[in-house]
């Protein structure tokens, strides 16, 4: 019996020795030396988190095609094309006022087939550099404005005036003489209106193609321009106005009894056509030319319509083929990543793709994958763990210390951005410690307890 105890109490001292040396459990920290590599705490605060993120890092981009889409083609006709006019039924009693919407005047502007003339000041300096713009002022030449909305002076160049006010024109006349160190004094008018024209037909005194000039047009102003109304019957003429697709009615009677509709504005390509109600074929006849390049236009724009719609077709196939591909490479392992690793008291210790075209902070890593466990993890020690990749610190890293025991320095760890190769660690709570060497103590105690049961028995 003596032999027994004195085995049992040998095995028990045995243990107790072991667990004294502190080889049952080993708890990991973060030490300022280890694996030979030089160890720099920093305690992470808002001016260090700055000092953190100056490390240089761009985030990896996305292919191309995620970015891309398929439309982008050029529809060739492809201007608003305008609904079919509406043409009013004969009607011999009453004829419908419908007069087209009024419209606000507008400063004129330069447009294609415009002419321009450029007067400048005598003088020698002037006749010595602007000697082409002083011959086409003696002889009276201005310049036309191109296909291109340019007009061409000799000895300056090309200046694109189309689709701009006068004054508009006179400031970039002025500034390319300016840039040509030439003295800028000149005045600029329009001679010639060619490039907004109104027509006027039917029972006028002399059909016309009226230009819209600096002063707006107005409806009364073009029928006295066309020779005004020859009808004899008023109560069965009517006014009507072909604008963008769509037909306008103005009675005669109406037209004379209120100075409102004299005064209605026209615009560029306007057709005023002045017939009786029983000339509603005429007033047709009129319009045809209009209406059949109507019909080619919106039969092009048809086919171009479906061309556009086959390319981009092709085009999101092509796209959506690359994506895929892409995909399934990144799911095979075969697409570069960087990645940021998860250790120490976290729910899941896990490695964190950093995202393409933007960057991750602390924050995002921790939370993405449920935060850390607060009842083991303790808060004062979170660190992130970076590596030098300069040669001459041989690796040596920096611990970035967060003591997020303060809630509010939580919001440091939505500042700090992550670099690839980061390690996110979170110690141990002191009591997570303790609880298990204590496990660890009380198994091999329970161990050696039942091989010295087993030896003495």
């Amino acid at each position: 019996m003596l032999t027994r105890n004195l085995l049992r109490m040998a095995l028990l001292g045995t243990t107790l020795a072991t667990t004294g040396c502190g080889v049952t459990y080993h708890s990991p920290s973060v030490k300022e030396q280890g694996a030979e590599v030089a160890v720099r705490e920093v305690p992470l605060t808002a001016q260090t988190v700055l000092v953190a993120n100056r490390a240089p890092y761009s985030p990896r981009k996305l292919p191309d095609a995620f970015y891309q889409i398929a439309g982008g083609g050029s529809l060739r006709f492809a201007g608003a094309l305008p609904e079919a006019p509406y043409v009013p039924e004969e009607n011999h009693r009453t004829l419908e006022l419908r007069p087209p919407a009024q419209i606000l005047p507008e400063p004129y502007r330069i447009g294609v087939g415009d002419v321009v003339l450029l007067a400048t000041k005598a003088g020698g300096s002037t006749i010595e550099e602007l000697t082409g713009l002083l011959a086409a002022q003696n002889r009276r030449q201005g310049y036309t404005v191109r296909d291109d909305g340019r007009i061409a002076i000799p000895d300056i160049g090309q200046i694109d005036i189309a689709g701009l006010t006068l004054e508009e024109a006179e400031a970039k006349v002025f500034d390319t003489l300016v840039k040509n160190q030439i003295d800028p004094a000149f005045s600029l008018e329009v001679s010639e209106f060619n490039s907004q024209r109104v027509a006027v037909g039917g029972a006028v005194g002399s059909a016309k193609l009226l230009p819209i000039t600096l002063q707006p047009l107005t409806l009364g102003d073009a029928l006295t321009a066309a020779g005004g109304i020859t009808a004899r019957y008023e109560e069965f003429t009517s006014i009507r106005i072909y604008r963008n697709g769509s037909l306008y009615q103005i009675p005669v009677e109406d037209f004379f009894a209120d100075a409102a509709l004299q005064r209605r504005l026209l615009l560029d390509g306007d057709a005023v056509y002045v017939d009786t109600s029983y000339d509603l074929d005429k007033a047709l006849a009129f319009y045809k030319q209009k209406l059949d390049v109507i019909s080619q236009r919106s039969s092009a724009r048809s086919q171009a319509m479906s061309e556009l719609q086959s390319e981009i077709g092709l085009r999101s196939g092509i796209l959506s083929e690359q994506r895929a591909n892409f995909q399934a490479r990144q799911s095979l392992g075969a697409e570069k990543r960087d990645f940021v690793y998860v250790t120490g008291e976290v729910r899941t210790q896990t490695r964190f793709p950093l995202p393409y075209d933007q960057q991750a902070t602390l924050a995002d890593v921790l939370y993405e994958g449920g935060g850390f466990a607060t009842t083991t993890g303790n808060p004062r020690h979170l660190y992130v763990l970076r590596a030098s990749d300069n040669p001459r610190e041989f690796g040596a890293v920096t611990a970035w210390h967060l003591d997020a025991s303060n809630a509010v320095n939580i919001t440091l760890a939505t500042r700090m951005e992550m670099r690839p190769n980061d390690i996110i660690f979170i110690e141990e709570q002191p009591i997570t410690k303790w609880s298990r060497a204590l496990q660890q103590t009380f198994g091999l105690f329970g161990g050696a307890a039942g091989i010295a049961n087993a030896v003495t028995n």
